[in-house]
């Protein structure tokens, strides 16, 4: 089990070198799009930056919940308790019972489930967050483009010999806004595949954890009593209301 989370920590590790590879690469031209609009731009850069250092973290945070559960299963007992994800089934099974029944199973992967959507929660925001600053700098970049635009007609004099002049010096204000649109769209858009990519690895990892936990379990786990009533209930239910109604068409053939 352990080979998935290499794997998976080994696609990010390739997938961000390329990707600093690449800035450094077109460093120069990474540069001009930044400083298009600083204040934005560098927002987006900012955070893309925590996105990736959050996706680093959390797959890192994965490594003591491999160590226990691949402890456990080959039958270790001396195990330190994992920190969060399968620590409250690390305490409920530390008595090591042979068999559990369906329902404490169902309730188990339930419980790491909802743990692995509340730690995704984070990643996720961020990566609407970035979609959302792309937006907001390519309707600002716009806004800026039709003011710059409307000004510059506004203030134009036809008459004037040198009209053509003042339109090339008038139209610094509407191309700056259209770099705005552009060069924060780009990042925005990247920002969020990059981030995107790396939560796709992490969860990746944690399925992986789900479903050997998940297998492990299937083979301890016996049907009891109460498991097989809960599953043959609705089938009764539904021959008893089959055999009224034939009670009832036989007593309403007799009367006639």
């Amino acid at each position: 089990m352990k080979n998935y989370f290499h794997s998976a920590l080994n696609r990010m590790t390739l997938f961000t070198a390329i990707l600093v590879v690449g800035i450094l690469y077109f460093w120069a031209e990474f540069i001009e799009i930044s400083i298009a609009n600083i204040w934005l731009n560098g927002v987006i850069i900012g955070t893309s930056l925590f996105g990736i250092g959050l996706c680093f973290v959390q797959i890192f945070q994965l490594l003591p919940e491999y160590r226990w559960l691949n402890g456990y299963t080959n039958g270790k007992r001396d195990l330190k308790l994992p920190p969060y994800l399968l620590r409250p089934i690390a305490v409920m099974m530390h008595a090591r019972p042979k068999r559990i029944s369906a329902t404490t199973m169902n309730g188990f992967m339930e419980m790491i489930l909802i743990r692995f959507e509340d730690s995704r929660e984070s990643i996720r925001y961020i990566t609407n967050t970035l979609i959302f600053l792309g937006l907001l700098g390519t309707f600002w970049g716009l806004i800026l483009t039709v003011g710059g635009f409307a000004e510059l007609i506004g203030n134009l004099n036809f008459s004037d010999e040198t009209v053509l002049n003042s339109m090339q010096a008038g139209l610094a204000r509407p191309l700056a806004g259209m770099a705005t649109a552009f060069t924060s769209s780009l990042l925005g858009l990247g920002g969020s595949l990059t981030v995107g990519f790396l939560s796709l690895q992490v969860q990746s990892a944690q399925n992986a954890i789900y479903h050997e936990l998940e297998d492990y379990l299937s083979v301890h786990t016996h049907i009891s009593a109460t498991d097989t009533v809960a599953r043959i209930l609705p089938q009764i239910n539904l021959a008893t209301h089959e055999l009224t109604k034939t009670v009832q068409k036989i007593s309403d053939t007799i009367e006639e």
